[in-house]
């Protein structure tokens, strides 16, 4: 049985921040790019978007009793296993994941293009995830 209350918390908090990058995302990228503040809140609320995703599939995994994931990915092939995502998902969600690694890790280096076009194209990646996070919750 999953854990709905700490899922749908989750879901709340990921709400909350996807809501703050669509009120400060620039409408261009030349705007994004000039803005420093925007910018660096734009990736900072990308980045924990992502991490609010990571920890509900944990949350999932743990509840559905798949076992210790490898690495992290291995949290995303658990839950496709089990029909929660699609494959498509799963690889939006490496995808994701991969990003939020570029975030961390280069911070200094970061494509501010990507960043931007992730932001202002991909949005609905993480409405679409909560709609098949839901469906799992009413199961």
């Amino acid at each position: 049985m999953p854990d709905k209350e700490r899922i749908l918390s989750k879901i709340d908090e990921l709400d909350s921040y996807l809501d703050e990058l669509v009120e400060i995302l620039p409408e261009t990228y030349e705007e994004y790019e000039i803005s420093i503040e925007k910018k660096r809140s734009c990736e900072r609320l990308l980045h924990i978007s992502i991490e609010s995703v990571i920890d509900i599939c944990m949350l999932m995994v743990k509840d559905l009793k798949l076992g210790i994931p490898v690495e992290e990915e291995d949290v995303f092939d658990k839950l496709e296993k089990k029909k929660i995502f699609s494959k498509k998902m799963t690889l939006k969600l490496r995808e994701m994941k991969g990003l939020r690694n570029i975030l961390v890790h280069r911070y200094g280096s970061v494509d501010d293009e990507l960043v931007y076009d992730s932001l202002s194209a991909e949005l609905n990646d993480f409405h679409e995830f909560i709609d098949d996070v839901l469906k799992f919750t009413k199961m």
